[in-house]
């Protein structure tokens, strides 16, 4: 599973703007964002679907996100880790 590129993020726009909210998460690069200093959330491509990997304490999880409900769920993950966006 290959990291989602230019054209694969143009799809998860929407959700990336969400994902800018939070301020304590810095995007080093698009789609790639960090917590301090440790990678913390990316996004992968796939012939079976979007996928995002967030890191829960030491360890990744996968999420699909291809559609709006997926996305959805990924994003009370985020604010179950982090509180809401600031």
């Amino acid at each position: 599973m290959k990291h989602a590129g230019p054209q694969t993020l143009d799809l998860l726009n929407d959700l990336l703007v969400k994902v800018r909210a939070y301020k304590v998460l810095i995007e080093k690069n698009r789609g790639t964002f960090y917590r301090k200093s440790s990678a913390f959330l990316h996004f992968h491509e796939d012939p079976q679907g979007l996928f995002a990997d967030i890191r829960a304490g030491a360890d990744w999880q996968r999420f699909p996100v291809t559609t709006k409900a997926q996305q959805k769920t990924l994003l009370v993950v985020i604010k179950t880790a982090l509180g809401s966006p600031r």
